[in-house]
């Protein structure tokens, strides 16, 4: 059994763990509990209806965040215009020369971003890059011939949100330094981008549950009802 520290422990003693929160309840609550040493990620969890292994089913998208994430991500970009890249955020930039890079082991990324005409190269690095879900997608809107306008939208706070196999979306919305009604903004932002990315052939429910909670405290359940209209 995982052995949680004190402050773990002292937190579900002051939380109702049988409760359904609304979104401004929850933040709030979790905002009173005591404070780890670093700013904590504010993270959303929800449980879908659908099944993960029907191909129709899937469940992927963007969304952008209206305060972003907090966090600062680092993008490259597989494309032959690499100054106009680099001026416009990207870390690195470049074709051939950067997938050798990354051929030899060369992670040091978060985002890779490809111009159409890129991609046919890039295709080649597609077993190194799609595992640990840093290939471009043009459902995920990082295959682009607006390279800059794409790299200017991720370092505002446009993020990726893809479903795993267990039927679940979980992703940062925030840091514990937003305060309540940043988070409550970015929560809704995530939900409608979850609605958008509803498939076409689902019926029913959508959205089963949801939890929200810091990097280091237990997670608070939302309310079922705030997801009649997802």
């Amino acid at each position: 059994m995982k052995k949680h520290s004190k402050r773990y422990g002292s937190a579900i003693e002051k939380l109702d763990t049988e409760k359904r929160y609304d979104l401004k309840e929850a933040f709030s609550v979790l905002l009173e509990l005591p404070a780890a040493k670093f700013d904590e990620t504010v993270e959303l969890a929800l449980h879908l209806a659908v099944d993960p292994k029907q191909s129709d089913q899937m469940v992927r998208g963007v969304v952008q965040l209206p305060h972003g994430n907090g966090k600062e991500v680092r993008i490259i970009a597989f494309t032959n215009k690499t100054e106009e890249a680099l001026k416009a955020g990207a870390c690195e930039a470049g074709l051939t020369d950067l997938m050798e890079k990354i051929k030899a082991g060369w992670f040091d990324f978060d985002v890779a971003v490809a111009t159409v005409e890129a991609m046919k190269e890039v295709k080649a690095i597609a077993r190194i890059l799609g595992p640990k879900g840093l290939m471009p997608s043009p459902k995920a809107g990082t295959v682009t011939d607006n390279i800059v306008g794409c790299i200017g939208e991720l370092k505002k706070g446009r993020v990726e949100f893809k479903m795993d196999k267990g039927a679940n979306v979980m992703l940062g919305i925030g840091k514990r330094s937003f305060g309540v009604e940043k988070l409550i903004e970015n929560a809704e932002a995530v939900l409608e981008g979850i609605k958008h990315a509803r498939p076409s052939v689902f019926k029913g429910k959508f959205v089963l549950g949801a939890a929200v909670a810091l990097t280091m405290s237990p997670s608070l359940t939302l309310d079922d009802n705030m997801f009649a209209k997802y």
